[in-house]
């Protein structure tokens, strides 16, 4: 397996889960700098379904289907849901997605953490 790499989005098993924590097999972006690729560790948000309710909340960015991502509908990142996840838990490599919309996701993380710099 070709190890996953920042703005690519893997197919993954979220599995087991507690409480409200996204779960099932879904797909996830890597956001974790490549600098530690050697970890088999990544930090990753997670993709779910687009729905309209989700316009009004900071930490859900709109992901557009499109080739490049290869995602199968318009679907949003849950910033809310970011985790640390075993590399073996990643299944298969969808794409990629564009810088614009991950600094989107990055700024919504700021949002969640309420940073100020």
């Amino acid at each position: 397996m070709t190890s996953p790499s920042r703005g690519e989005i893997w197919l993954v098993d979220l599995d087991s889960t507690r409480g409200q924590e996204i779960q099932k097999t879904r797909p996830v972006l890597v956001v974790s700098t490549n600098l530690f690729a050697p970890i088999p560790l990544r930090i990753i948000i997670p993709i779910t379904t687009w729905q309209d309710k989700f316009d009004s909340c900071p930490f859900m960015v709109k992901l557009p289907a499109t080739a490049t991502n290869r995602l199968n509908r318009d679907s949003a990142a849950n910033v809310l849901q970011i985790r640390s996840l075993s590399t073996q838990r990643f299944a298969k490599y969808l794409g990629k997605l564009e810088p614009n919309l991950i600094a989107e996701i990055l700024a919504g993380l700021v949002i969640c953490v309420d940073y100020e710099c």
